[in-house]
């Protein structure tokens, strides 16, 4: 029998254990899942075990027990199974007088109370315990094969429970404990403090390893026992809703936070590995996105030349980059800066990570249908005049993108290719035609972030600069710099990250080029010709600057040598 849950919030307001407007959140919650009231209190971290426990021994009527109070001896089962009272998490305390004293997570499973007294024959007397006490305790005191000489009796015909779903309780309860929500709360925590876009927890064999993502650079922390990888992670996928008796498949789910007056999302992927399942929070700080274009370290040359492209009437505009490397920052930057009330902006991406006002953003479902290709279908159909396409990932997408361009319209998107020159190549080899290509693009920008030097430890390098013939063309009084590393950076020389970028403009004689389908190599020097500086000439304009580091720029470009 259900609880009367009415009664149960206003113990819990009148107690001050919640407040109105967390009681109205779970109330949401409940709407969705169908789950009881109490088990959401917990799971959610509204409230602890033990300040719910007297409130609910309270509401039900019944007196509250503790470990403690268990016997250490058995008291004798009869026809009822051990098994039977693992699934109901009902543990014998006393029989007295026709009496037996019962101590159960939920008193007011009547169904259950009403199995044992039909197997025992006695009246039975409920008491409210915690459920990993009445688990302990059976373990503890009866053992596997006690008490089931019998085990026939009535667990045959009141077998409710299945394995799987007693493995799930107990992965709640784990979850449930205040140390463990609190140990997730600080890795959270601490996370956005450190500027970390990513959470990595990976289980391995003898330890439970958990990683920050900081400017791009994956740094260790210190490891949680290996024994509460369960717990966090059904933890994790408690918070982001997903499926926590899924251990077999991947799942993706999302948690919305709010730290210190700032929205934070967390985008939350799970992989079943050999040792258990490794879990992903990506970190999306609304409060910290930049769309500016302004704010992400542009040249003065390259912004301009962007700037004037981004104004077009019609045509194509791509950013290419590795993922992690500021793509859809740069694409949101030149939506702002052209975002105006006389135009209609529709994106569609995968996923939606930040909110632009103004704007139509569609996240894609190809579980249902809704793939880049079939939602630019119908975008086209919206009259808009930009289009901004998270990426082009196959032949389909790319030709509809193109016709979009050829047609009026103004349209953004995403490849992943190593340089700019390489994007061209492989619209051909996806299948685009080299005509419809060379009329519709206008521009490609490729780009990389690189690790500012700290501020607060950065210092001067002696004659580092003669030893990079590259910056040679600088001067012979180039002063470069490293970072000590101190308290500010968390002693890794680095704070925030700048763009490096490459911007082919797609002109004549790259046109013509295109047309004979020629090679990005060829594509890459006819750009540079023309003046285009590539990212790893661009990384040393930073370097110069005083922005970066030559084993920085090093490191994002190694590709492109």
């Amino acid at each position: 029998m259900e609880l009367q849950h009415r009664g149960l919030e206003e113990l819990l307001l009148e107690q001050g254990r919640i407040s109105a407007d967390d009681l109205r959140k779970v109330k949401r919650v409940q709407d969705e899942r169908g789950e009881r009231l109490e088990r959401l209190l917990l799971d959610l971290g509204f409230i602890s075990e033990d300040d719910l426990q007297p409130i609910l021994a309270r509401h039900l009527g019944v007196e509250c027990v503790s470990r403690r109070e268990f016997p250490d001896a058995p008291v004798p089962l009869g026809k009822l199974s051990l098994k039977y009272l693992k699934r109901t998490k009902a543990f014998p305390l006393a029989q007295h007088d026709g009496e037996l004293t019962i101590a159960m997570s939920d008193p007011a499973d009547y169904y259950a109370i009403h199995g044992i007294e039909v197997a025992t024959g006695l009246r039975v007397r409920p008491r409210l315990a915690r459920e990993r006490d009445v688990v302990e305790a059976l373990e503890t005191v009866y053992g596997n094969g006690a008490g089931t000489a019998a085990g026939e009796g009535i667990d045959g015909e009141l077998e409710f429970v299945g394995d799987d779903e007693e493995d799930v309780n107990h992965l709640r309860d784990l979850a449930s404990e205040a140390p463990v929500i609190r140990l997730v709360n600080v890795l959270i925590n601490r996370a956005v403090e450190q500027r970390a876009s990513d959470i990595h927890i990976e289980p391995f064999e003898q330890e439970l390893k958990v990683r920050y993502r900081i400017d791009g650079v994956l740094h260790d922390l210190e490891s949680p026992p290996r024994r509460l990888q369960a717990a966090i992670v059904s933890r994790i996928k408690i918070m982001a809703k997903l499926n926590i008796a899924e251990r077999r498949l991947p799942q993706d789910g999302r948690i919305k936070l709010r730290q210190m007056g700032r929205e934070i999302d967390l985008r939350v992927s799970t992989l079943p590995t050999l040792y258990g399942e490794s879990v992903v929070m990506r970190i999306l700080d609304r409060s910290s996105i930049v769309v500016t274009l302004e704010h992400l370290g542009f040249p003065p040359d390259t912004l301009a030349s962007f700037e004037q492209l981004i104004t077009r009437p019609h045509g194509m505009i791509l950013v290419t980059g590795p993922t992690g490397s500021g793509k859809t920052t740069t694409l949101y930057g030149g939506l702002d800066k052209i975002n105006s009330p006389d135009k209609k902006i529709i994106t569609i991406e995968d996923p939606v990570e930040y909110q632009l006002f103004g704007v139509n953003q569609i996240h894609v479902k190809p579980q249902i249908g809704l793939t880049f290709a079939s939602g630019l279908r119908s975008i086209v159909r919206q009259d808009p005049d930009v289009i901004m396409v998270g990426e082009i990932r196959d032949f389909e997408t790319a030709e509809i993108a193109i016709q979009a361009a050829l047609t009026g319209h103004l349209v953004f998107s995403t490849l992943h290719t190593n340089d700019a020159a390489g994007a061209i190549s492989r619209l051909l080899e996806m299948g685009v035609e080299d005509y419809l290509l060379a009329s519709s693009l206008l521009g490609v920008l490729a780009q990389r972030l690189v690790r500012r030097v700290c501020p607060a430890c950065k210092t001067p390098v002696a004659d580092g600069a003669r030893t990079i013939p590259e910056l040679s063309s600088y001067g012979p009084d180039l002063q470069i710099y490293e970072g000590r590393g101190c308290e500010e950076c968390a002693h890794t020389g680095y704070h925030g990250r700048n763009g490096i970028f490459e911007f082919l403009r797609v002109t004549d004689a790259v046109r013509q080029l295109i047309l004979k389908r020629s090679s990005s190599d060829v594509i890459r020097e006819a750009g540079v010709r023309e003046g285009m500086r590539t990212l790893r000439d661009d990384g040393w304009r930073t370097v110069a600057a005083g922005i970066t580091t030559v084993g920085e720029v090093v490191r994002v470009t190694q590709q492109e040598v």
